[in-house]
């Protein structure tokens, strides 16, 4: 027996002393406020609690070591600190999907109590093992720093107030709850009699699947059911835009890579489901993977025997490219190779689904709940009404949300045995699972006139997307039509190729091609520089894009920032001895002839509840903030009083939160809602319209599909501009990245900041050290620790320059952020990086550790 106390109770502990404090915390006691993002791999901090007073990971720390002490999670943390500490972060918008958090104020509160009065670079080593993919760690550093002060002087906080209207940093929506640990995200749920599900993951890439022996799992007391491909009463295919992606591989199938899923398996507990996937026995003829896209493409080894290997070419041709090459008198050419990167984000997949009704309610983290709604009810074979799905606020997703992952077995196990099924996967389930960034390999040839201007590019892209194709023809679209950046190119000739291989999906992934293809662009256009001895600013600023002037689709573009941004950037460009520059332009809204929409409800239940209804995802990049701010300035409703929800019920059906379009949308449907609103309120009180409700919608119908053959296409309605510089110190490291971005009219200064911010973190990752190399068709390895995030102490400067060239289309004026904000960074870098060792750098990542 193992006694101590868990926030000032004593408790008594007799079960497996091996058992993690972890799992304790969350599955016996329900203390939900430490989270697992790593899996007890013991590297992301998420899971920070106090013991006998210290700072301690509870995913590393076993029951056996328990006898006596004194626990401390964030339920039972001394309120006055907590709270000073959270409000801080929140003021500082330091908290973004907040999953994270939790853990940053436990390691704060302990490391403030030893160190009163801590300097920057201290907090920054203190927070070292702490990780956040979001923020870029330069708002909690700082809200750390100031709540240091008001814990010295006992002084109170309180949370920013404001109107609520454009332009004021209002604070995230619901990010206090969050940050103290009470909101919860999917997998902090706990439903009365419940199972717990675990699954059975192919063992090869590529193997028939001969027999599934689930005799022995089905034996071991506990374990409610094992579930197979046979048990499916809907459709086995699904996907986002081509049905190729089995739910779960049945005898006599092949599989197509390491996370196909062979079975499911539900259970009392977590623990008796694994162990019974263990027991499952598969029987495989092992077949030969293709991993290699340049094999792939030859088509004499296909991954899906019904689809050539090579899924699409996506051609961009305007001009006389030959003919300006002819005429160039300057040319540089390259092959470009870029890197497989994992999201990490840091909440990973969970989902519980309830029997409702005939159907099934899903409680889900996705990107898209209308998607989640439309291919669960085609796995069970029921009509969409009978699926409703609810958003859970996720931590995190940068894209990497936007397939379905395990919202489909989930929901059929649970309308199967008509009783509620939680399943959560663990991190490196996680990793071997989802859609990753693409790994593509460029062939770019640009060419310039000794006038300083840029002639002609032409690339051959060539993009693995893996074993299925989630959203990758529409990656490699990006690729091509980003391809010549932020500057005007006269000649193009541009394919880019989707390619199947048995290596792990990739899909979409924050700025969705358009990385990939800046990255190279940028590197030839300082190679280029370098030949003619053209100033590298001068060059870039002569060539950008401005209005009437048209991209690598042929499309002219309006109400362009990237003048703006370069201007921003000059002076730093002049006063500093080695500086990389890199400018960059993203797409909003899915375009290329297809619709972006969306719809708002706004519901007025009481003079105290105003209720926005949407469709679009928040996961951490503030789509609720905005809501309720445009909602604010319309309307001039307290911002205190308006509560926002995302459920199919809504009947709101709304495409995937991508492609830095929800503010924009969003935007436009809260003002065609509010218009009537703001008629009624001119004569009505708030109470009196109690039980009204206002619904808005806007549609963009307009966009063309690129090579139409129009003469003036509009593939995109908007795009996002932004320019990078930088700067490296004496010794060749990243000293201060300089960030200046196009935000068109920036709703909230701090989300902005927050936004910019976490995406340049994440971009120097890219840039740098992130990785996620596989052999074979296997990971070389599935650690999150392996992954090559950044810390505190390796994450430079950060200044974001904020530019404001109003849009056309978006509400207010607004455009894209989200995706933007690290589309130059790797360019940048490697620019950088050549004026201090003239070591010209053609592979990501760069600095590989």
């Amino acid at each position: 027996m193992i006694t101590f106390k868990v926030n000032g109770i004593q408790r008594q502990y007799n079960g497996n002393p091996e058992m993690d404090l972890l799992k304790y915390l969350r599955n016996e006691l329900h203390l939900t406020a430490a989270k697992d993002g790593c899996s007890g791999e013991g590297v992301c901090s998420a899971c920070t609690v106090q013991i006998n007073g210290k700072a301690k990971l509870a995913c590393r720390t076993k029951m056996s070591k328990l006898q006596d002490a004194d626990i401390v999670t964030l339920e039972g943390l001394d309120k006055y600190r907590k709270e000073t500490i959270a409000k801080t972060m929140v003021n500082h918008g330091a908290s973004q999907c907040g999953f994270c958090t939790p853990g940053f104020i436990m390691k704060a509160d302990s490391f403030l109590k030893e160190n009163k009065n801590p300097t920057l670079d201290e907090i920054q080593k203190a927070l070292k093992s702490n990780i956040c993919r979001c923020t870029g760690y330069k708002k909690i550093e700082r809200a750390i720093l100031e709540a240091a002060d008001f814990l010295n002087n006992n002084e109170e906080v309180d949370l920013i107030t404001t109107t609520g209207k454009l332009g004021e940093p209002h604070p995230k929506y619901g990010a206090f709850e969050t940050a103290i640990g009470e909101r919860k995200f999917v997998a902090d749920y706990y439903i009365d009699n419940m199972g717990f599900a675990a699954l059975k993951f192919s063992d090869y890439p590529k193997a028939k699947v001969l027999k599934i022996n689930t005799a022995e799992a089905e034996k071991l007391e506990g374990v409610w059911r094992v579930f197979t491909a046979k048990d499916i009463p809907g459709k086995q295919k699904i996907g986002l835009i081509r049905a190729d992606w089995s739910l779960m591989i049945g005898e006599g199938e092949i599989t197509h890579y390491i996370g196909d899923v062979i079975a499911g398996v539900v259970a009392d507990n977590e623990e008796i489901a694994r162990k019974a996937v263990e027991l499952i026995k598969v029987e495989y003829e092992v077949l030969t993977p293709v991993t290699d896209v340049f094999e792939a493409i030859k088509d004499t080894n296909r991954v899906h025997e019904q689809y050539p290997n090579l899924v699409e070419t996506s051609v961009s041709k305007i001009g006389d490219t030959e003919k300006a090459f002819a005429e160039a008198d300057f040319i540089v050419e390259h092959r470009f190779e870029t890197q497989r990167i994992e999201h990490a984000f840091m909440e990973v997949e969970a989902a519980i689904a309830l029997p409702k009704d005939n159907g099934i309610e899903l409680l889900s983290e996705s990107q898209g709940v209308y998607e989640d709604r439309r291919q669960v009810a085609l796995i069970l074979g029921i009509p969409e009404d009978k699926v409703r799905v609810k958003l859970i606020p996720n931590g995190g997703g940068f894209g990497g949300k936007e397939d379905l992952s395990i919202q489909g077995q989930t929901s059929l196990f649970a309308y199967l045995l008509n009783k509620p099924v939680k399943l959560v996967l663990t991190r490196q389930e996680s990793i071997r699972l989802h859609p990753k960034r693409h790994p593509v390999f460029m062939d770019f040839k640009i060419a310039a006139t000794k006038d300083g201007k840029l002639t002609a590019v032409k690339l051959e892209a060539y993009g693995d997307t893996g074993a299925y194709l989630s959203v990758g023809n529409k990656v490699l679209e990006r690729v091509a039509g980003h391809a010549t950046g932020g500057y005007f190119v006269p000649n193009v000739d541009i394919n880019a190729k989707t390619v199947y291989t048995n290596n792990i999906p990739c899909g979409a992934m924050r700025g969705f091609g358009a990385n990939q293809a800046v990255f190279g662009l940028e590197v030839a256009i300082d190679e280029i520089c370098e030949k003619a001895g053209f100033d590298r600013w001068k060059f870039r600023f002569d060539n950008a894009l401005e209005d009437g002037l048209s991209t690598g689709t042929g499309q002219k573009v309006y109400q362009v920032g990237v003048k703006q941004c370069l201007l921003q950037l000059k002076e730093h460009f002049y006063n500093n001895k080695y500086v990389g520059l890199a400018a960059g332009i993203k797409n909003s809204g899915v375009g290329n002839g297809m619709n972006d929409e969306s719809d708002a409800i706004i519901e007025i239940v009481s003079a105290e509840k105003v209720i926005i209804k949407h469709g679009w995802t928040e996961m951490g990049q503030g789509v609720n903030t905005v809501a309720v701010q445009m909602l604010c300035e319309e309307t001039g409703i307290p911002p205190e009083i308006i509560e926002v929800q995302i459920d199919t019920e809504a009947g709101i059906k709304t495409g995937m939160t991508t492609s830095s379009r929800a503010t924009a949308l969003l935007g436009n449907a809260i003002i065609a809602a509010a218009k009537e609103l703001k008629k009624d309120l001119e004569k009505h009180s708030i109470e009196q319209l109690s039980g009204r409700v206002y619904k808005g919608r806007f549609v963009c119908d307009w966009t063309t599909k690129p090579g139409s053959g129009i003469e003036n296409p509009i593939i995109h309605y908007s795009y996002g501009y932004a320019a990078q510089l930088v700067v490296l110190n004496d010794e060749g490291k990243i000293d201060t990245v300089y960030a200046a971005h196009d935000a068109g009219k920036i709703v909230n200064p701090v989300l902005y900041e927050g936004q910019i911010e976490g995406a340049v973190h994440m971009g120097l990752g890219y840039a740098l050290t992130e990785d996620l190399p596989m052999k074979d068709g296997y990971l070389i390895s599935d650690k999150y620790k392996d992954l090559g995030i950044l810390r505190t102490t390796e994450t430079p400067k950060i200044v974001v320059l904020p530019v404001e060239v109003p849009d056309s289309v978006g509400a207010y004026g607004v455009k894209g952020i989200g995706e933007i904000g690290l589309v130059p960074t790797a360019g940048a870098v490697a620019n950088a990086l050549y004026q201090f060792d003239k070591i010209r750098r053609f592979k990501l990542p760069l600095q590989r550790k």
